[in-house]
């Protein structure tokens, strides 16, 4: 099985170690050719604005959006879930997005997350984080603040996070990811 990890800007070799220890090889991905032969894609955490003018650049929107829709296996850290619940970017996710949600790179945090499917919280990290204000019907909220907000959701082939999960030492959400994959090759809804 080979993931690609988007490397145009933000956690590329932190995804990539992830997967390596997931027990999965990491293809990066910087222009359209390299889409090819992969079987999932990660979008990383970064700067959105910067990513999406990237993507265009490389004319890598347009491909990575078509794939999207037709159900390809997509997970979004942090910068990625905006790209995703973002119609005009790359879509995928129903969802209303407050880009840097919890204020500036000073009020970042790091958090325990109860998370749908795990026995143990989520240590979750939030720099400069996103989160979800809303949903629609299909999307599968994975885990939320004390405060209700969405910091995790899964619809379809798209799955996100708000917080950096590849800055910890715990992969759990790279194994759902890995596991959903090999399971169906597309997301199970339940």
């Amino acid at each position: 099985m080979v993931i690609g990890v988007l490397a145009l800007q933000g956690a590329v070799s932190e995804h990539v170690n992830m997967l390596s220890q997931c027990g999965v090889r990491a293809k990066l991905i910087k222009e359209p050719a390299d889409l090819q032969d992969i079987e999932g894609i990660i979008i990383p955490g970064g700067e959105s604005t910067t990513i999406y003018k990237l993507l265009v650049r490389e004319q890598l929107l347009q491909p990575l959006k078509n794939l999207i829709q037709n159900n390809f296996p997509v997970f979004g850290t942090c910068a990625g879930l905006v790209l995703l619940a973002q119609q005009e970017s790359l879509g995928g996710l129903n969802g209303e997005v407050k880009r840097n949600g919890f204020g500036r790179q000073r009020e970042s945090f790091e958090s325990l997350i109860d998370v749908e499917g795990f026995t143990e919280p989520f240590h979750g990290v939030f720099i400069r984080a996103p989160y979800l204000k809303e949903v629609s019907s299909d999307v599968k909220v994975l885990a939320t603040l004390v405060d209700g907000r969405i910091v995790a959701a899964q619809q379809k082939n798209v799955l996100v996070t708000a917080f950096h999960p590849e800055l910890t030492m715990d992969n759990r959400f790279h194994e759902l990811f890995v596991k959903q994959m090999i399971v169906t090759s597309e997301f199970v809804d339940n």
